[in-house]
């Protein structure tokens, strides 16, 4: 039976898929991506799973409904997975844990009957690293490509659909990915919080309800460039101040309400230190448990900017740069993963603890054709997207039965409404 142990080993040896020999980098449709894929489609194959990789790079394997022994093809799937991409200068787990435990789990329940074919995919492209647009591979699955992708480019200049050439796949076929809702039964992704909240309550395990929503803008505080020595202060309209208090109004607008905004990047025109700002140009990363909460915020940061920038005789533009709406994750499911949490001997195990994401996963894309749950496992000090990244040995094992738990559940609920 595969083990933490083996889980965590599984994390390591993917480290080595990596552009760099310093730090941990894998983007989609890179030879590392490749080598990703089919160290994972070696295991999936161990655990007894047909492999495929998917017109989008993605990489799954399938077991029947039934047994080995008396396969019932032809039945929907429960899907299992998370994404194998990383960021630049990345951690061990975000992503490719949740794939490696899926894997394990296919092996565990390799003899169990069960009333679904049983999948796990490994998503090529999450975090949008390469080419700036995030959930790549899982949209691609959900039906939800935009052909107008595959003119993005990456920092070398070379676009997603040169990429897809030069991985041996073809960006004009990408529509071959999508599943239909009729070939589903539900998608549950195992993946590190990515936050404090786990650690703080001395939990190894908590469930999903929802995935935030995020909306991001570039906003443009336009003034006037004139020389800083000649210039009095009456007469300054300086766009970098103006977008400072911007950035502050932000911080506590968000703060006060209980919402997660980000100003990830500040730029000032034209950047000269004896020249007042002429123009300053920021971007908003705003993320809410609702869409509700999230757009009634934006409301209010953009007519609290709208007025700083009145008083100080600036002009706004805003431009709405990104839009995906909260995914909440199915009620049944959740149950699933709370039974699957209930059945270990995580403290606290009989009253899990209930948490929305602020970060964005694969089960965003997919709650478009599916229902969708998640499983959040400690991460150490909250940390992701780092080198600093890390989890322990005891929430893998407790995660791993959980997750195995929350399947055999899920099998319960579907033999049931047959």
């Amino acid at each position: 039976m595969t083990t933490a142990a083996d889980v965590l080993a599984r994390c390591a040896e993917l480290d080595r898929c990596s552009a760099s020999p310093h730090h941990l980098e894998r983007v989609h449709l890179t030879p590392e991506h490749a080598a990703a894929n089919r160290l994972a489609a070696g295991w999936m194959a161990e655990a007894g799973l047909r492999t495929w990789q998917d017109a989008a790079g993605n990489q799954w394997g399938r077991r029947e409904a039934g047994t080995p022994d008396r396969p019932d093809p032809g039945r929907p799937a429960l899907v299992l997975g998370s994404h194998l991409d990383t960021v630049p200068d990345a951690g061990s787990y975000d992503g490719m844990l949740g794939v490696v435990m899926a894997i394990a789990v296919a092996e565990r329940l390799r003899g169990t009957e069960l009333p679904f074919a049983l999948e796990v995919v490994g998503f090529g492209d999450e975090e949008g690293a390469r080419f700036g647009k995030a959930l790549l591979g899982s949209s691609a699955v959900a039906g939800s490509w935009d052909p107008a992708w595959e003119d993005l480019r990456d920092r070398a200049g070379v676009s997603l659909r040169q990429a897809f050439l030069d991985a041996g796949l073809d960006a004009a076929r990408v529509g071959e990915a999508a599943r239909r809702p009729e070939d589903l039964v539900g998608y549950l992704e195992a993946h590190i919080e990515q936050g404090p909240h786990l650690e703080a309550a001395d939990r190894s395990l908590g469930y999903v309800t929802t995935i935030a929503g995020a909306r991001r803008f570039l906003l443009s505080v336009v003034g006037e460039a004139r020389h800083a020595g000649g210039t009095p202060y009456p007469r300054r309209r300086d766009a970098l101040v103006g977008a400072g208090e911007a950035v502050v109004a932000v911080e506590r607008l968000a703060r006060d309400g209980g919402c997660l905004a980000t100003v990830g990047r500040l730029e000032v025109w034209p950047g000269a230190v004896n020249v007042i700002p002429g123009r300053a140009e920021l971007t908003l990363d705003l993320r809410a448990a609702t869409d509700a909460e999230r757009d009634a915020m934006w409301d209010r940061m953009h007519a609290e900017i709208a007025a700083i920038c009145g008083r100080r005789g600036l002009t706004l533009e805003v431009v709405e740069t990104h839009r995906a709406p909260a995914a909440p994750c199915a009620a049944w499911l959740q149950q699933a993963v709370v039974d699957g949490i209930r059945s270990t001997d995580d403290h606290g195990a009989d009253d899990p603890l209930a948490l929305w994401s602020p970060a964005g996963h694969d089960a965003m894309a997919l709650a478009a054709v599916t229902d969708v749950g998640m499983l959040f496992l400690r991460c150490a000090d909250g940390i992701s997207h780092s080198p600093d990244e890390d989890v322990r040995a005891i929430d893998v094992a407790r995660g791993l039965d959980a997750l195995q738990a929350a399947v055999l559940r899920v099998a319960a609920v579907v033999a049931a409404r047959a």
